[in-house]
């Protein structure tokens, strides 16, 4: 009897090792699958997490679209000899033809421009199509031997939201095919620069901008361009993590203008103005609720043209100096005047040709002045 009982159990223990030992056993996939299971991070194959695979699958698709630009400008020394200056930037292909967007500021200037071509480094003369100083956009173009094949599709600046993934692909420092990646740290930023002028509405990134990356892109998770790399914050001119990109959409409308064959306008109308409201405009016998009085009008300009009138002499208003006699602008367009950059801002949204419309109190009385608009120059203003 105890014979037959070890004989039987050893029989059932056999079957039972042979069943789990087997791969596709049902017995075994039950007892595996059984009981709450660990999730982790969903890897690959090769060990990347998802995101990773994102990254290169974007740094893959995109690369051979970002070009190395580089302008040379043409200055005389001390000694009246000529010199070639070198500038480095970045730039991206935006359809099969060859054109190329890019910062005014990487090809303000040039004599020369020169495209570097990835990935076998051919080198390609380019022409300016169309420039846009004020918001430091250019479009240029190469004549490719044939239709190019990688080119960057344009997103929507304006879906953005702080705190989603963006990556950066340039050249910095001439180390051309960078990549850094960060996120949207913050929309709607207003950055000064001496050299460039006031560029509102910037795009704030975390991700590592450093000198050359200018003009290149800035990606969303699905590899649309949705900013143009353009400004950096730090004290020694090197990334510290607050980077600044042009809107995409804002180089849309730049690309429909050229399209059109419409010139942007210059934002400089030819007034200098003072902002002021409350105590000290009454004390000037101008409205409480104030404006941009006009303190000076340049000659032969827009402003000028339309007759504005500057002011006539300076009055001492406790601890300064304040013009008066001039034109004080009250509303921009139908739109009362609440920030200094009004104007600006304005013509920012009009073309070369197009109408400023300006409301503005003189003697005592309110009256309607229309600015025409003129283009834009070849410099910064």
């Amino acid at each position: 009897m105890r014979l037959r009982t070890l004989l039987i159990a050893l029989t059932l223990v056999g079957v039972f090792v042979f069943l789990t030992s087997r791969r596709n056993s049902p017995v075994r996939s039950l007892w595996t699958d059984s009981g709450g299971g660990w999730t982790g991070p969903t890897v690959t194959a090769a060990g990347l997490s998802s995101d990773e695979t994102n990254n290169i699958d974007i740094y893959k698709a995109s690369k051979e679209s970002v070009v190395y630009i580089t302008s040379t400008v043409y200055q005389r020394d001390f000694f009246f000899g000529v010199q070639a200056v070198q500038g480095l930037g970045s730039g991206f292909i935006i359809n099969p033809e060859g054109q190329i967007l890019t910062n005014y500021h990487v090809i303000s200037g040039s004599s020369d421009v020169e495209v570097t071509m990835p990935p076998d480094q051919s080198r390609y003369k380019a022409r300016i199509l169309h420039r846009d100083p004020a918001h430091d956009l250019a479009l240029i173009q190469i004549e490719p031997k044939k239709k190019l094949t990688a080119f960057l599709k344009l997103g929507d600046s304006d879906a953005l939201q702080v705190g989603q993934k963006v990556l950066a692909i340039g050249n910095p420092f001439g180390l051309a095919g960078t990549l850094t990646t960060g996120i949207v740290s913050s929309l709607h930023r207003k950055i000064q620069s001496e050299e460039r002028g006031d560029l509102e509405d910037m795009i704030q990134t975390d991700a590592s901008i450093n000198s050359g990356n200018s003009g290149g892109p800035l990606l969303d998770s699905q590899g649309n361009v949705i900013g143009i790399n353009t400004a950096i914050y730090g004290p020694n001119g090197g990334s510290v993590g607050i980077g600044f990109a042009i809107p995409i959409n804002r180089a849309k409308v730049m690309l429909g203008d050229f399209k059109s064959g419409k010139r942007p306008a210059s934002s400089a109308i030819g007034v200098t103005t003072l902002a002021l409201s409350g105590d000290l405009a009454e004390q000037l016998r101008l409205p409480r609720s104030g404006g941009l009085l006009v303190a000076a009008v340049r000659g032969r300009s827009p402003a000028s043209a339309a007759g504005l009138r500057g002011a006539t002499q300076q009055v001492r208003v406790g601890n300064y100096l304040v013009p008066i006699g001039g034109d004080l602008i009250t509303a921009v367009d139908g739109k009362k005047v609440e920030e200094e950059n009004a104007i600006t801002k304005a013509v920012a949204q009009k073309h070369a040709g197009d109408t400023l419309d300006l409301t503005i109190w003189r003697d005592g009385r309110s009256m309607d002045v229309k600015v025409t608009l003129a283009e834009q120059g070849d410099g910064v203003l």
